[in-house]
């Protein structure tokens, strides 16, 4: 009896496993609140001007699905015909399940490859501790918008260093949370577009090296990782210049 078990166990697994060459993935959605309409596969645009739609696919009962092949994960969105908003998503290989809130898109929410289940929980997580930091944003811009505001006009520098130092305070718990997740997600996608970031910022300089390094080799060779490590080749000839 276990050993018939056993075998219809398998026998689902492999049934359910789709065949899915390198690179191809299979996107499978669901609109909450809309039974028909259209779904725009869209990607950043190369010349940096917003995004270009790549494919189109129409719902039906509130489905909908895409297939197609990528060469590397990157950052991709759906747009809902008539919908204000983009949901941004990994477009990566693999089987990908999209649940969209058409009322709500920050609540929807991209699974079933590792990337777009880390994106899910790093968006909540980040959700999270925003909720927690709002009364103390709200009253640090409460109380200093209008020094801002004159100092800028004045072009104090003092006062505008000092009241970004103080801000960088309030923001410091999701700043935390942000640039020390590729510490703990070395496979993570969003943790190589974070270190990219962190690149960018002299503040992180010392710091970029050893966050490249101890990322997974398969984030290395994506499109960010390449532009992590030319930054990194430039500084070191600048530095033995």
């Amino acid at each position: 009896m276990k050993k018939i078990l056993l075998l219809v166990a398998v026998a689902v697994v492999l049934f359910s496993c789709k065949n899915l060459g390198e690179g191809e993935y299979e996107i499978t959605g669901n609109v909450k609140g809309m039974k028909t309409g259209l779904v725009f596969l869209e990607k950043q645009n190369p010349m940096g001007m917003g995004a270009m739609a790549i494919d189109t696919v129409k719902i039906v009962d509130g489905k909908f699905e895409i297939k197609g092949k990528t060469a590397e994960p990157e950052i991709h969105f759906l747009q809902i015909d008539k919908v204000d908003g983009k949901v941004p998503f990994i477009l990566e290989g693999g089987e990908i399940a999209i649940t969209v809130d058409k009322d709500s898109l920050f609540k929807s929410k991209s699974s079933g490859t590792y990337s777009n289940d880390e994106f899910t929980k790093f968006n909540e997580e980040s959700t999270k501790i925003q909720k927690k930091m709002q009364k103390d944003v709200m009253a640090f811009q409460m109380k200093n918008m209008a020094v801002m505001n004159e100092a800028q006009q004045n072009k104090d520098t003092a006062t505008i260093s000092r009241l970004r130092k103080e801000y960088d305070v309030v923001q410091k718990p999701i700043t935390d949370y942000t640039f020390g997740y590729p510490k703990t997600h070395p496979k993570s996608f969003i943790s190589v577009l974070i270190v990219q970031m962190m690149s960018n910022n002299p503040k992180f300089a010392k710091d970029i090296d050893g966050l490249y390094n101890s990322l997974d080799e398969s984030l290395k060779k994506t499109k960010p990782g390449k532009a992590i490590k030319a930054n990194l080749d430039i500084k070191k000839k600048q530095v033995a210049k």
